[in-house]
């Protein structure tokens, strides 16, 4: 694969010496098309991957996730997916595949399919037992070693939101962000008294580590003191997103609100709604009034949205001057 210009594999050392490469910008999480009869749409990914790979400053894009719908897809087509994807960027940037099967070895299985159709990082999700009992102390740091060792494919640690089980507490998150192979964090904890403590010191005691921030709802609060986004909000205002990341960076809060409030009719369309989950439903409408998709078709067990939503996210679009594409 090769990524500005520079040949790589899995294993390439990154600017902070670690296995993996830079993510200090806008990293989208794209939904998957689909055609009206359901198959998977792989015109809508070559527009939609080739339209946000020729973004500056857009770092990777992580495919499979939720907002991709990745656990809705048979085998065949996660790895169909991930290549449709390396195609559409033209190796350009790199490709990160979502990595949820719950047991360790299916999932370095998977991991290892995602490596073989092309891409170049992982984004582990915990074991789904977890969500509803919790973990045994080590089963996490356990999970992101087998599942590199098993795969050779270097990964992001996911923190899912404090309200679950599976929430990794302080010591394991610096645990599994110290072993190798795990060079950057996608950080979702959703509890920002956790975020304000814990930060600053995974920031400093694992300073070769990427932060992430994908609270998509809460983006202005976590866009200072990070290296970028890691969101399916990236899906449909990268632009913006990227312009939110510079002011974090500046420590510009004047310009960062300037953004968020900007952007605010959006956020509030696409994620201020009953279930994060409605969110996936919510991006497709929005790339259909930024031009990228023709229609919003999703797979179970997502729902069509409410009566009106459609028309309440075409206008926030709108309203929030991001434009239609090409």
């Amino acid at each position: 694969m090769t990524v500005n210009g520079t040949s790589q594999t899995s294993h390439f050392v990154n600017p902070r010496g670690r296995v993996g490469f830079d993510m200090s910008g806008l990293t989208p999480a794209p939904v998957t098309p689909f055609n009206r009869d359901g198959s998977v749409d792989y015109q809508a990914i070559q527009r939609l991957g080739s339209w946000l790979g020729s973004i500056d400053g857009v770092k990777g894009l992580v495919v499979l996730g939720h907002a991709g719908e990745g656990t809705f897809l048979t085998e065949e087509e996660q790895v169909s997916v991930i290549r449709a994807f390396v195609k559409s960027v033209d190796n350009k940037i790199p490709i990160i595949a979502g990595i949820t099967r719950e047991g360790n070895l299916v999932a370095g299985l998977e991991a290892k399919r995602a490596k073989e159709a092309g891409a170049a990082a992982g984004l582990l999700y915990p074991s789904h037992g977890w969500l509803r009992f919790g973990y045994q102390k080590g089963a996490p740091q356990a999970r992101y070693k087998e599942v590199y060792e098993a795969s050779g494919l270097p990964l992001i640690l996911f923190q899912y939101p404090d309200v679950t089980k599976c929430t990794y507490d302080l010591q394991t998150q610096l645990d599994i962000l110290a072993q190798p192979g795990v060079f950057a964090m996608k950080n979702g904890v959703r509890n920002m008294r956790r975020w304000d403590t814990e930060i600053p010191l995974i920031r400093k005691q694992r300073p070769d580590c990427y932060i992430l921030s994908c609270h998509d709802e809460y983006l202005l609060h976590s866009s200072f003191d990070i290296d970028g986004f890691l969101v399916g909000y990236g899906n449909i205002a990268p632009e913006a997103l990227l312009e939110l990341i510079a002011a974090g960076k500046a420590h510009d809060y004047p310009r960062a609100r300037a953004i968020h409030d900007k952007l605010l009719p959006v956020t509030k369309a696409v994620y201020h709604r009953g279930s994060h989950m409605e969110g996936t439903v919510a991006l497709k409408h929005a790339l259909v009034a930024r031009g990228i998709l023709s229609h919003a078709t999703i797979r179970g067990t997502l729902l069509p949205l409410e009566d009106g939503a459609e028309k309440e996210i075409h206008g926030a679009v709108q309203s929030a001057q991001l434009p239609r594409v090409g």
